[in-house]
């Protein structure tokens, strides 16, 4: 088991290196070259800029019974079509259950901005955030 994370505007990556070395799991980071990581404690892939290419180098690089994290829908569709177990940056965990439901809500957002509405954007970021993902991740870790 490895865990992968698409690092490209991700709040918890420090939180997840930390996991994954008290628990010898291996870590990569994949970034695009807009945001370059150079860590000790982490494998870091930078790949090309361009829409989606650090979610394609994840897709084909997660197995079965790996973590990936990420935000992106279309990411975590292909790594559950894979058998890898997915986790959003809030502590949600991706399944074959609600993956249907978050990839058809994204579709109705990206229409309805076509058509030239206002969609809320995120919340901004609490500590409580940071806790509700550690805690997820230390279940799901545990629980593998």
């Amino acid at each position: 088991m490895k865990i992968l994370i698409d690092a490209d505007g991700c709040p918890v990556t420090d939180i997840t290196v930390r996991e994954g070395a008290e628990r010898n799991i291996g870590v990569t980071i994949f970034s695009d070259t807009s945001h370059i990581f150079r860590r000790t404690d982490a494998e870091c892939v930078t790949v090309d800029k361009g829409a989606d290419s650090a979610d394609f180098v994840i897709a084909n690089r997660a197995n079965a019974g790996d973590v990936v994290v990420t935000q992106d829908y279309g990411l975590a569709s292909m790594c559950l079509a894979k058998g890898a177990y997915v986790i959003r940056q809030d502590g949600l965990l991706y399944t074959a259950e609600n993956i249907d439901f978050l990839l058809a809500d994204r579709y109705e957002a990206k229409k309805a901005i076509r058509s030239g509405k206002r969609i809320k954007g995120p919340k901004k970021r609490m500590t409580e955030d940071d806790e509700a993902y550690k805690r997820a991740l230390c279940n799901l870790l545990d629980r593998l």
